[in-house]
């Protein structure tokens, strides 16, 4: 059962920018938080930037002024606005949605893969 759908992730120069979308289902899309983690190859997976159902957004320091989380309540979808990319980037990226971060994440998609070329 497929629950949270990632799409977006390629291959794009340092400077350029990417944009990801995450869909849920609408019982997941009620959830409390939904956001994004990614993984470089061989390191552990980060939080990257998550939206509260109030709207309220948070940022890694590392993606602050970057990257912009926003969602459409209309399509069930939350995005990550991607701008000015870094090689350091590169990784793995998860959607993630449920009552809050890390371990209090219920419910996590497939990952879309993000490459930066230096």
């Amino acid at each position: 059962q497929v629950q949270l759908v990632e799409s977006g992730g390629g291959l794009v120069q340092a400077g350029g920018s990417l944009r990801l979308s995450c869909g849920a289902s609408r019982s997941i899309f009620s959830t409390n938080v939904m956001g994004w983690y990614r993984q470089p190859s061989g390191k552990q997976r980060e939080w990257v930037a998550a939206i509260f159902s109030s709207g309220t957004t948070n940022y890694a320091d590392s993606v602050k002024g970057r990257f912009t989380i926003s969602r459409d309540n209309a399509k069930n979808t939350v995005y990550l606005q991607m701008n000015s990319l870094k090689f350091e980037d590169t990784a793995v990226y998860y959607c993630f949605a449920g009552k809050g971060l890390g371990s209090l994440a219920d419910y996590w998609g497939q990952g879309t893969q993000v490459t930066v070329s230096s």
